[in-house]
């Protein structure tokens, strides 16, 4: 097998668009360019476009489309959210409830949040990344408004007890929100099985487009908008609508859901794999995440006495795409926060890669990733003073 094969594991943090939905996107940057909100045949055309997608997103989610917003991406839908529901919901409390584990667009929200007043909770997490939905009842308090608690976590992969917490939220009257950026077009996604008010995700890790996403808001919902302007969106996000985007965003979930179960099926599958052949052919390895509540693509592992910066470079090299555990930061490596709060000390949690498979991943891809990446972890060891 060649080394100049290329081989792409990265997908959690973006996907290949799908030529369908290319296709489909198409025309919408050329002939049909009129704006939506145009009264004449040129927008009306656009808008006939915007109507159908957004169909398209409601009735794969199990929602009405009068329920879907569509935004620029999961980082917009997350603001959306947070900071609309927390705004429009100030005259009955100023608390908000979250997890250690959430994406930077939910923590860093809840940090601008701080400075607006909101009071902020935000739970930790089991070795495996659980939230247990008893410390989220705990913490509900007269001033709580808003739940905020991811679907599946883009790192490791833990699939959070959504349904479960949901109980408690709607039993106590509070809003409670999803980032299911991870999970939706990978996994079956029902808002009312999961019985959330609202819901985040984004086209480009489906295989659509980037730059487009979209918020469920469940109708009866009290949210003010975060960005101002004209009336799109029911007056709730201003701004004129990326037709070619959200024509691909609608194609790219719709050809997702048509096999996610065989999908998910023939993923897990491989990530299985993956982990098995891994362990058997790596010394001082641990597997990050749930051993079986996890995305069917996700492996993120820990590879002792080996930066996994460094790993993922030599990787790199052989034409492997993965990802690390660890964000560089003003020059310092900055362990995942991730990675912090499932309980991994600072040295170990350097040591981690993540593997993410996807719809053309094969079993000769990770068998050839196999074959590279014991050799490379051999010769960093041995320049490793931890590992002598």
């Amino acid at each position: 097998m060649s080394k100049s094969r290329k081989i792409y594991l990265d997908h959690a943090a973006t996907t290949p668009v799908l030529p369908e939905a290319a296709d489909a996107m198409r025309p919408y940057m050329t002939d049909v360019f009129g704006n939506p909100s145009s009264l004449h045949s040129f927008g009306q055309e656009a808008r006939r476009a915007l109507d159908g997608a957004r169909d398209t997103v409601a009735r794969i989610l199990g929602a009405d489309a009068s329920e879907i917003y569509l935004t620029s991406g999961g980082t917009e839908a997350d603001n959306l959210a947070l900071i609309g529901v927390t705004e429009a919901l100030a005259d009955r409390g100023n608390h908000i409830i979250t997890t250690a584990i959430e994406h930077h667009a939910v923590l860093e929200t809840c940090e601008y949040l701080r400075t607006r007043g909101v009071e902020v909770t935000c739970l930790p997490v089991d070795e495996y990344g659980l939230v247990d939905p008893a410390e989220v009842e705990k913490a509900i308090t007269d001033k709580t408004i808003l739940v905020s608690v991811m679907h599946a976590n883009n790192e490791i992969g833990t699939i959070e007890p959504i349904a479960e917490i949901s109980k408690i939220t709607r039993e106590q009257g509070i809003a409670f929100h999803t980032d299911a950026v991870q999970t939706v077009g990978h996994i079956p996604v029902n808002v009312d099985e999961l019985g959330v008010d609202l819901l985040s995700l984004a086209a480009h890790k489906f295989y659509g487009p980037k730059g487009v996403g979209a918020l469920y808001i469940r109708r009866g919902t009290r949210i003010s908008p975060i960005i101002h302007g004209g009336a799109q969106e029911r007056d709730r996000r201003a701004g004129t609508e990326n037709v070619p985007g959200i024509v691909g965003l609608a194609k790219a979930l719709e050809i997702s859901q048509e096999s996610i179960k065989e999908h998910a099926r023939e993923e897990t599958e491989l990530r299985d794999y993956l982990i098995r052949e891994l362990f058997a052919r790596i010394a001082d390895i641990r597997l990050n995440g749930h051993p079986t509540k996890r995305l069917p693509n996700n492996v993120n592992i820990v590879i002792e006495y080996v930066e996994g910066e460094s790993t993922l470079l030599m990787l790199d090299l052989v034409g492997v795409a993965v990802s690390t555990g660890s964000a560089c930061s003003a020059g310092a490596i900055e362990p995942s926060h991730v990675l912090k709060a499932i309980g991994l000390p600072l040295q170990v949690a350097q040591s981690s890669i993540r593997f993410s498979l996807g719809r053309s991943t094969t079993k000769e891809d990770l068998d050839y990733v196999l074959q590279q990446l014991p050799p490379i972890v051999a010769r960093l060891r041995a320049l490793s003073p931890l590992a002598r």
